[in-house]
């Protein structure tokens, strides 16, 4: 009888400590789990150079702080093809899955996100106000469920630039996608900034690429440079924009590096790669349940690079200006 209590006994306290045990590892996982997979749903407007390289940054950036694509990371990448209703499709299609976070990559991906959902997550790149992109009430915070970095950069350095390849510049031409507010607010800034100097600025829009080859032929006809803001439309278009121009002697001065890689003269720009890293960086707080998108300040990146086209250059038989520190391609 009593080798038959201790052997209830013994049942007993394995079946005891099991329960613990069970209880200890939550039988599922927590939000605070660190094997716990989350899920996020990537949306981009068009693939093009400078998109890309955000994208890369921003995996980069959450797999730096812990969270890494295929173990605790499932990543559901979306390209709009340059196109805002299918923007707000996925945007709807992420929201009524509930991932754990949106990433937007352009300015119209993120406006479409926060149209989709007011409590998931946001952060974007790529995004040159987002103030007045009605994304967040203040650069300081947002007040709503949006962060993320911009790439906006200070005008006046690509006018420096300008004025380095072409000092006696009358006329800048600039083409851009008058449906995008990032290229209407860098237009305006620029417009301001080259009246104050004695320059006239002109601009010919485009909303769709059939229509950028007619618009830089009128520019060119005007200008005596082409600038080329951060558009998603005109980065596609570059390959066109700049055999147009350079056929015309007309140099093109751009805003980021894909612009030079695609022909343009040079640029001032920013990396988007660090662009979308420390948006990544962001989006692993969230993750982690250490801030909410409210509390973490849209970002900016001071450190521009100024890159220049060697082959371009020599095609419009321009002088090397000797620009101190500038990278040739």
């Amino acid at each position: 009888m009593k080798s038959n209590k201790k052997i209830l006994s013994l049942i007993l306290s394995l079946t005891l400590g099991a329960t613990l045990l069970t209880g200890c590892s939550g039988g599922g996982k927590s939000s605070g789990s660190s094997d716990e997979v989350k899920k996020i749903g990537i949306t981009q407007l068009v693939e093009h150079p400078a998109l890309d390289q955000a994208r890369e940054g921003f995996i980069e950036g959450l797999k730096e702080n812990g969270f890494v694509e295929g173990e605790n990371l499932e990543v559901d990448f979306q390209n709009a093809q340059n196109d805002n209703p299918t923007s707000q499709t996925i945007a709807s299609n992420f929201a009524n899955d509930k991932k754990d976070l949106i990433f937007a990559v352009s300015t119209p991906s993120a406006q479409a996100a926060l149209n989709a959902t007011q409590d998931i997550p946001i952060v974007f790149t790529a995004v040159t106000d987002a103030v007045e992109a009605g994304l967040v009430k203040s650069n300081e915070s947002s007040e709503n469920n949006v962060t993320g970095t911009s790439d906006a950069i200070p005008v006046d350095k690509s006018l420096e630039l300008i004025k380095k390849f072409v000092p006696n510049v009358k006329t800048i031409g600039v083409v851009c996608n008058t449906s995008e507010i990032n290229s209407k607010l860098q237009v305006d800034t620029l417009r301001k900034a080259a009246e104050k100097e004695g320059i006239k600025v002109i601009d010919k829009g485009a909303t769709q690429a059939n229509e950028v080859n007619q618009a830089v032929a009128a520019v060119a006809k005007e200008a005596d440079v082409i600038f080329t803001p951060t558009d998603n439309l005109v980065a596609s278009s570059m390959p066109i924009i700049t055999k147009v121009a350079t056929e015309n002697k007309i140099p093109v001065i751009g805003s980021e590096e894909g612009h030079v890689e695609n022909g343009a003269l040079a640029c001032n720009g920013i990396n988007y790669k660090n662009l979308g890293k420390k948006a990544g960086e962001m989006a692993a707080q969230i993750l982690k349940g250490e801030k909410q998108p409210s509390e973490i300040p849209v970002a900016t990146m001071e450190e521009t690079t100024i890159i220049i086209n060697k082959s371009t250059m020599e095609k419009l038989g321009i002088k090397d200006p000797q620009i101190e520190n500038a990278i040739f391609k």
